[in-house]
């Protein structure tokens, strides 16, 4: 049985997709305390290992606004579907320049064709396994900001371009400049307009690297890409609490909950997992510890 809707009652269905709005807004809230925090860590005490730490936390956040506005595009933050759009468009996505609608137009064609050929997001993980000699190089394309580089150059060319764009993007990719100015100008503002560098460099460097291994760990090696079976095509990993602050914040990483109940807000989907696992629906489906132990099960020696 695959369809989770027949395993679990409807006291608990409507436990687990109940939308909360003082859980989305802390989701809100604590990811911008940690951008703040972060910065303040460089600020305060400048030194190597604090603006490594500062950037590597920055990164991890940005992450936590893709992640954030993805929830905003199923429209599972807030009650309100108008104040859910709202949040999503002017306070998530500018952070990264990120478009909601564009986002979800590919994201929904992923989760209808999940497990099949049609998958638009296979090439990212179809290959995997890979020789560790290839994802070391993969990760090293991240950490150099080869891969960060070219997203910066795809938002200078559209910016530069911006009368020629369609509405939409146009908008999206102007809020994404407003906020980052607003940013600088605060930074500087407080004196430590330095701090922006951290910013950047983080973008560039830190966020295309969390964001390969979150989606690695997703869809890369799962028992069967092809199957539709989500148990079989998706990855759930059990993260420990360094990895929740560094590489998969706000519950991301319960992903194959995610494509069980597309319904389940984020904040709620270790509660499914746990439920899940009490009723027996996983007594055949594997969870990395941690992402080491992932990144060892989608590599081969080589």
């Amino acid at each position: 049985m695959t369809n989770v809707r027949e395993v679990l009652t409807a006291d608990e269905l409507d436990a687990v997709t109940a939308k909360s709005d003082l859980r989305a807004a802390w989701l809100l809230l604590s990811n911008g305390l940690i951008v703040a925090g972060a910065f303040a860590l460089a600020a305060l005490w400048p030194n190597p290992l604090t603006i490594l730490l500062a950037m590597l936390l920055l990164g991890a956040r940005q992450l936590g606004f893709g992640i954030l506005m993805h929830e905003a595009g199923h429209r599972l933050l807030f009650r309100s579907r108008a104040v859910n759009d709202w949040v999503g468009k002017w306070l998530i996505a500018p952070p990264t320049f990120g478009n909601v609608a564009a986002y979800m137009r590919g994201h929904l064609e992923h989760h209808r064709l999940a497990g099949t050929s049609e998958d638009p997001d296979l090439a990212n993980y179809r290959d995997y396994p890979i020789p560790r000699s290839r994802l070391r190089r993969k990760l090293w394309r991240d950490i150099s900001g080869q891969t960060g580089w070219r997203t910066v150059k795809r938002i200078g060319q559209g910016l530069s371009n911006v009368h020629q764009l369609d509405g939409e993007t146009r908008a999206a990719l102007l809020r994404g400049l407003g906020f980052n100015v607003l940013l600088l100008a605060l930074l500087a503002g407080l004196g430590y307009g330095w701090l922006y560098l951290l910013w950047i460099v983080a973008f560039i460097c830190v966020n295309p690297l969390v964001s390969r291994i979150r989606q690695v760990g997703e869809h890369g090696a799962v028992p069967d890409l092809y199957d539709a079976d989500p148990r079989r095509n998706t990855r759930t990993i059990a993260p420990g609490w360094l990895a929740r602050l560094f590489i998969c914040p706000h519950q991301v990483s319960y992903h194959l909950e995610h494509h069980l109940l597309p319904s389940v807000p984020i904040y709620r989907l270790r509660a499914l997992h746990r439920l899940l696992q009490e009723k027996g629906f996983y007594a055949e489906v594997h969870f990395p510890r941690g992402y080491l132990p992932l990144l060892r099960d989608v590599t081969v020696p080589g």
